[in-house]
């Protein structure tokens, strides 16, 4: 114990006071959180010059700060602004997630991708199209919904008196699967046009997407990131184990319900834009625990990685390959990597 009253937990930080609260803050996780959002930053200028119409990153800057001529302002906001902001937004709500179903599973294989919310969204979203012809609102409202029902079937059917990470993830592969069948088969069904659209966002793209469909997924991740924050020290408690978390008076059970729904609804919103954009939510956590060397998985370091991450994802699939890919067929080839190496680390560990 210190003599701010806080636990020395083995690593360094400073407390800042503020008001009348004593925040403990890392200066490494400063650190890398700084580095991380400038590197965001210069990716994300350099991702605004890319393209038929190339721009320095001077211009671009001049053209965000206000200046340029027309067909600068054109190609900056109107062509290149929505898709390069949802990489970075979106790609933090899926680290996010990620990180909330690892920290809650204690498990680093555990995310969205992994359990099948993904193809539970993707599932939602395909009826909604199926049977409305659905706007991008409805789209999303569909994807939400249907990444919802899947977390409740995954629980239902991996609660035994508890929730241990192991069982809840063999039971979301094996949903996945299902669901993965099922949206294979109103693929077949549909007519080709609705087929096609659905399988490009299927592959998890950044293509087309706009303004609108970026906005309202923000709009329904406002709520479930201020739970987040709100809980964020609760979650530090469940990481001591549920009879200290207990003890010092958080409720493990309503926690966990509350986090992994807000986390389900992170995804989903993700989703509804993108597409099942794979590996992002499995990697970023975990890389983002190694950069910060932290003993528990930070979500705003998180956020920032999982924001590079599909940032320069979409950089390499759009203008470094020969051929433009979504940026979802990049993610599966690095993550696929990632993922071996995961298991092999946990078998090593186990043995």
């Amino acid at each position: 114990m210190t003599g701010t009253g806080l636990i020395d937990v083995g690593y360094r930080r400073r407390v800042i006071g503020i008001g009348g609260c004593a925040i403990p803050v890392r200066a490494r996780s400063v650190g890398v959180g700084i580095g991380l959002g400038l590197a965001i930053l210069v990716l994300g200028v350099v991702a605004l010059g890319l393209g038929t119409y190339p721009l320095s990153p001077r211009a671009v800057v001049e053209t965000l700060l206000g200046g340029g001529d027309a067909l600068d302002r054109t190609v900056v906001f109107e062509w290149r602004l929505a898709r390069t902001a949802a990489a970075i937004a979106l790609g933090g709500l899926l680290a996010v997630a990620g990180a909330i179903f690892q920290t809650v599973t204690r498990n680093p294989l555990a995310s969205p991708d992994i359990l099948g919310l993904s193809n539970g969204a993707f599932t939602g979203m395909l009826l909604t199209v199926v049977v409305f012809s659905a706007s991008w609102s409805q789209m999303t409202a569909g994807a939400v919904i249907g990444g919802v029902l899947t977390a409740a079937l995954i629980w239902a059917l991996a609660y035994r008196g508890g929730l241990q990470g192991f069982r809840l993830i063999v039971t979301g592969i094996g949903v996945a699967a299902i669901l993965a069948s099922l949206n294979t088969w109103m693929l077949l069904e549909v007519e080709l046009d609705t087929a096609m659209f659905a399988s490009a966002w299927g592959a998890g793209s950044l293509n087309g997407v706009t303004a609108a469909p970026l906005i309202g997924a923000v709009a329904v991740a406002v709520v479930p990131m201020a739970v987040l924050v709100v809980l964020t020290p609760r979650l530090r408690q469940l990481d001591l184990g549920d009879d200290v978390a207990a003890a010092t008076g958080a409720r493990p059970a309503l926690v966990r319900t509350v986090v992994l729904l807000s986390a389900v609804t992170l995804v989903s919103a993700a989703t509804a834009v993108i597409g099942p954009v794979a590996f992002v939510a499995l990697a970023a956590p975990q890389i983002a625990r190694r950069l910060s060397a932290t003993p528990y998985l930070s979500l705003t370091i998180s956020a920032l990685v999982g924001a590079l991450l599909l940032l320069a994802s979409d950089v390499i699939a759009q203008h470094v390959l020969p051929v433009a890919l979504p940026v979802g067929v990049v993610t599966v080839s690095v993550g696929g990597v990632y993922l071996v190496v995961i298991i092999i680390q946990e078998i090593r560990r186990r043995a």
